[in-house]
């Protein structure tokens, strides 16, 4: 039988799969849908999937308990006797998501993950960037597993995602991205004496004059940490807080909407600081600039404050390449998706607010982060989602 997944001489023998490795998992049918999968799907490190015909609107969130598959919740007559399916909503032509309100979407896509060949195979999933930025909570269903957007080692079965607008009300249809699917052979992780010399020979971290950071200087724990930025340069525009708005904002339009109508510009304060008020929604920026080099990929994970969880990110995936290119980006700004909790929080110029972890890639992509379909951030600065026209300051 031949190998699924042939090793570089010299690449690692665990990691990410890359694009031509998960485009052979959908000849295998390995990954199938009920529609044709489309060749802008494929990102150099994981697969976008796609909503399918109708979206459930629930009372609540849930998961499902051991050897019970979704389907059967949903179908079940007293789970809607019981309201916890309140209506559907039709998604063929296109349908609205309340903002406050939670979803569960059947996705296209399903996994076939059976067989000797795939037992090293698991996965994860991501909301895509434009998803996070428009505070769109989204998290990955499947049968029989009790952990929000995990796939687990000979999966075989149905994709389900369950969708909650936070900021604003949206419009999707059937074939919309939402978030995307990583795969995994093996244990793709990176500790920090691999990160450590990885930066010694292709720097991952640039300051904002686009000099690498001093080795001395990075600051790492199991992943490396990276600064927020409160000075907004030229513009002096820190960051946005989402408005209050009843409009509805349809994701098919891009470069469409006046940024004003939706969100609020903060501005550099005097003694470069910014008051986070609870349950209020930012997009902020990073004071340093990452590089993600082609054979590995990157996550930001959650910074956890002692006085309540700080969020820092809800789409924190960044392909290979990403601040990289061919090697002469150095460096680009990440966009944070900022919701505190519990209490206001106060936060500084320059301060350590997120982690970024780094894994292997099991192959370099074909394509790097830049190169294909979706690269709509690659040279980033404070960036709000791709729907709103770039705003002027």
């Amino acid at each position: 039988m031949p190998d699924l997944f042939p090793r570089r001489e010299a690449g690692p023998r665990q990691g990410v799969l890359a694009s031509q490795q998960l485009r052979k998992l959908v000849n295998e049918e390995a990954i199938s849908a009920k529609k044709p999968i489309e060749e802008h799907q494929y990102q150099p490190a994981s697969l976008d999937l796609r909503l399918g015909t109708t979206a459930y609107r629930l009372l609540s969130s849930f998961l499902p308990e051991p050897s019970q598959t979704v389907d059967s919740r949903l179908r079940r007559r007293k789970f809607y006797e019981e309201n916890l399916v309140q209506y559907e909503v039709n998604l063929e032509d296109g349908g609205v998501l309340e903002k406050g309100r939670v979803y569960l979407i059947p996705l296209l896509e399903e996994l076939k993950l059976k067989g000797r060949k795939f037992k090293s195979i698991s996965g994860k999933c991501n909301p895509k960037s434009t998803t996070g930025r428009l505070d769109i909570l989204t998290r990955l269903i499947t049968d029989s597993n009790a952990i929000f957007d995990e796939i687990q080692s000979g999966y075989c079965g149905p994709l389900y995602l369950e969708v909650a607008p936070l900021s604003f009300s949206v419009k999707v249809k059937t074939g919309t991205s939402l978030n995307q699917l990583r795969l995994f052979s093996g244990e793709p992780s990176v500790d920090d004496s691999e990160l450590l010399a990885l930066h010694t020979r292709l720097p991952l971290l640039y300051h904002e004059k686009e000099t690498a950071v001093l080795r001395e200087d990075l600051r790492l724990n199991n992943g490396l940490f990276l600064r927020i930025d409160l000075q907004g340069g030229d513009t002096g525009i820190v960051g946005y807080r989402a408005k209050k708005i009843s409009e509805v904002l349809d994701l098919e339009q891009i470069d469409y909407y006046d940024c004003m109508d939706f969100w609020e510009p903060l501005y550099r304060h005097r003694d470069d600081t910014l008051k986070l008020e609870p349950e209020e929604f930012y997009i902020l920026g990073s004071k340093d600039r990452i590089r993600v080099p082609p054979d590995y990929a990157a996550e930001m994970v959650a910074y956890e404050a002692g006085c309540g969880e700080l969020r820092t990110h809800y789409a924190g995936f960044f392909d290979p390449g990403f601040g990289y290119g061919a090697g002469e980006i150095l460096g680009t700004k990440i966009v944070l998706e900022v919701r505190p909790h519990d209490v206001p929080f106060m936060i500084h110029h320059g301060q350590t607010l997120f982690k970024v972890l780094f894994e292997r890639m099991h192959e370099i992509p074909e394509k790097v982060y830049g190169q294909v379909a979706g690269s709509s951030y690659q040279f980033q600065g404070l960036t709000l989602s791709k729907q709103f026209k770039p705003h002027r300051g």
